[in-house]
This record gives structure tokens, C-alpha cells and sequence, in this order.
């Protein structure tokens, strides 16, 4: 492969990870790009797990062998068994070298030092394939893992060229992985509420409107959970905020727990002592047990008052919800009906008849001059 072709193969590389939106598109795009860069037929990329002393294989492309996946869920290796990784190429880094790819072939020796088992080539010719350029992945300065491209018998052997090419392709693979990280961190923080861990306001708002579509385009079941934390103000003022911080975070770790009950559940802090569960997909019924076993263990919880708790969902006698403002403020009507009759248990909006107050309630007018009893929270339009 010529100069140009080559530099045109990082850029591409490059630039496919940094189109990626997640971990797993990242690994996906740099597998992809190493595997057209260096001519392979198959490529993979490993981490290097230190805590386990295994080599989890993270993603596989191009043409798998029988029992490889793209994306494994539990395929990895004792790492002493690619010793590489942790004995030879560490000795070079700790003299002041760099990590090099090198080459292995199905024809090389199956046998290193006494009592050592050639993984690599053996694997090969499992495989069915003639060679493989390993090229070690450095983050931070410290081993992360490898990036490994194949051939298949036959097709021309990897040279020492082909070595050096790959180790220049998996420092951008490194750079690569590094701005993804700090990608999904700076989103996790945008997305997280900060003293709870659980999601934010902000993620709700996105995963509402993109529920609330489903629900229009496909008749998929979205249902909301609102809840206020009773009693906080009183533990501020009784207890100082320390200990009212600390009631948030126990009543957010219920939620979660409550929200396991519903496969694929959000669990958020709103803000303040607001809190709720947005679930796409369980039943009505489903969610409405979650939000009874909320009620039950927010009662339990030391120095608080219980919860007000109101729900909304899709599945109930609500009428057409053609937007998630109008699915929040049914939910949120609701859990000011249950703070104001100091319910023991949610309140769900629909249940009682043609009539239901909570219906109506949320269905009326917003009239901020006459002092709405309450502002609804939320960006989204009627």
C-alpha cells in the first residue's frame, strides 16, 4: 500500500470513530477501519481487564469464524496466556520503548518457552486463518488492550511493513477511544443527577419525546410516575441538609429499586424532592405495582413522610396522547391529587370513570394570572 493510500486509510480510521455515538460504535468503526487499512479479512478489539487478568473480546468484523459474534457478550481469555500484553511489551515500555505490533503465522511454532501454549497460533489455524498483526493499544500511558487483523489462508503474510502500519493505526485507534470516553462521561454528567446518580430532568425530557413517538408510531405502552418526597422540607429545617441530602439519595436508591420492576425503566430526580418513573413497553398494571411498592417502601424510609405518588399511562382511559407534555401532566395531576388527599398509595389518572377528576384536572387551561395551582414542569408545547 502506497503513502497516500495509507494516510487516507488513518484519516478514514479517525474519522469513523469520531463519528461514533457510543462505545460500541467506536470499537465497531476502529476494527472496520484497521480491517481495510491493513488488507485483513477479519478484525477484533480486546481489552485488557486487569482486576479479572483477562482479554475480553469487545467487537469482531469482517468474515467470523464458526462461533464468533460481533459483539460477544462473554468472550475473553486468561491473559497469561497472551503474555505479550503484560510481560514483554511492559519490560520494553518500562526501558522507554514503544509498544510494536508484530506478526504471527499459522505456520509458526505452536511451543515458547517450556510449559507455554502459542495461543495465537493455535487460534489461527482453528480458525482456518494463514496469519495476524497484533498491535498493542496504549491509553493513558498504560496498557488497554490490542487490535488484531487477519487473513485467511492463502492471501499474502503480514511483513514488518505491514507491523509498523499497524502500530501507527493503533495509536488512532487510542486517540480514538480516549475522545470517546471523554464523550460519554461529559454526557453521563449532562444526563445524571449529581447527588442521586439517577438520571436528570434533562434525560426524562429525551426519553419522553422519543417514547411518546413510539407510543403515536407503533401503539407502544409509555407510562409516568411522579412522585414529591414527603417531609424533606421538615428534615432541612429539622436536621440541617446533610441529612436531608441524605433522604434524597436513600429514596433515590428505592426508586431504582422499584424501577427494576419494569424492564427498561428511567429512573429520575426531577429537581428538589420530585422524582419519577418513565417506562416504555410493561403494562399499565405492571406500572402501577412498582409505584404501590414505592409508596410501601418510601413509608419505611427513616425521618421522611412517605411519597405522593401519581401515574399516567397510555394503556388507561385517558384519551389520546399525542404528546408527552400532555402524558407529564396527566402524571403530574395526579401526584398533586395524592399530596393533597395525603394518599398512601398512587393515584392513577383514568380509573374513576368518564368523569375522572384527574383527567380533567389536567386537561384544564393553564391561566398563570389567575395563579395556577401549580406550574407544570417542562419544555414541551400542548
Amino acid at each position: 500500500m502506497g503513502e497516500d493510500r495509507r494516510l487516507a486509510a488513518v484519516v478514514a480510521l479517525a474519522q469513523g470513530m469520531a463519528a461514533a455515538h457510543s462505545s460500541r460504535e467506536a470499537w465497531r468503526a476502529a476494527a472496520v477501519g484497521a480491517c481495510l487499512a491493513l488488507g485483513g479479512s477479519f478484525a477484533a478489539l480486546s481489552v485488557w481487564e486487569r482486576e479479572l487478568g483477562r482479554l475480553r473480546v469487545l467487537v469482531n468484523v469482517g468474515r467470523r469464524a464458526e462461533g464468533e459474534e460481533e459483539f460477544p457478550e462473554d468472550e475473553s481469555y486468561p491473559v497469561h496466556q497472551f503474555a505479550e500484553i503484560t510481560e514483554f511489551l511492559h519490560e520494553r515500555w518500562a526501558g522507554g520503548g514503544e509498544p510494536d505490533a508484530w506478526v504471527e503465522t499459522a505456520e509458526g511454532p505452536a511451543t515458547g518457552r517450556p510449559g507455554y501454549v502459542h495461543q495465537r497460533v493455535a487460534a489461527l489455524r482453528r480458525r482456518g486463518r494463514g496469519c495476524c498483526v497484533v498491535a498493542p493499544i496504549v491509553l493513558h500511558g498504560r496498557a488497554w488492550g490490542e487490535l488484531y487483523v487477519a487473513r485467511p489462508v492463502g492471501e499474502r503474510v503480514f511483513e514488518r511493513a505491514d507491523a509498523d502500519f499497524a502500530t501507527v493505526l493503533a495509536s488512532v485507534v487510542a486517540a480514538g477511544i480516549a475522545q470517546t470516553e471523554r464523550l460519554e462521561e461529559v454526557r453521563r454528567l449532562a444526563y445524571t443527577d449529581a447527588l442521586t446518580g439517577l438520571a436528570n430532568r434533562r434525560a426524562v425530557d429525551s426519553g419522553l419525546d422519543e417514547a411518546v413517538e413510539r407510543h403515536r408510531r407503533e401503539g407502544v405502552v409509555v407510562s409516568l410516575v411522579v412522585c414529591d418526597l414527603n417531609g424533606l422540607k421538615r428534615v432541612n429545617d429539622t436536621h440541617g441538609h446533610a441529612v436531608g441530602d441524605r433522604l434524597l439519595e436513600r429514596f433515590g436508591s428505592v426508586l431504582s429499586l422499584c424501577g427494576a420492576m419494569l424492564p427498561g425503566a428511567l429512573a429520575a430526580r426531577l429537581g428538589g424532592d420530585e422524582f419519577c418513573l418513565l417506562a416504555v413497553g410493561p403494562s399499565a398494571d405492571a406500572v402501577v405495582k412498582a409505584a404501590e411498592e414505592l409508596c410501601r417502601r418510601a413509608a419505611e424510609l427513616e425521618l421522611g413522610d412517605g411519597v405522593a405518588c401519581g401515574v399516567a399511562s397510555t394503556e388507561d382511559p385517558v384519551g389520546p396522547v399525542r404528546s408527552a407534555r400532555r402524558l407529564f401532566r396527566l402524571a403530574d395531576a395526579a401526584q398533586y391529587r395524592a399530596k393533597a388527599e395525603r394518599a398512601a398509595w398512587p393515584v392513577v389518572a383514568g380509573r374513576e370513570g368518564p368523569d375522572d377528576p384527574v383527567v380533567r384536572l389536567a386537561d384544564e387551561p393553564s391561566r398563570e394570572e389567575d395563579g395556577e395551582r401549580r406550574r407544570f414542569r417542562g419544555r414541551h408545547s400542548p
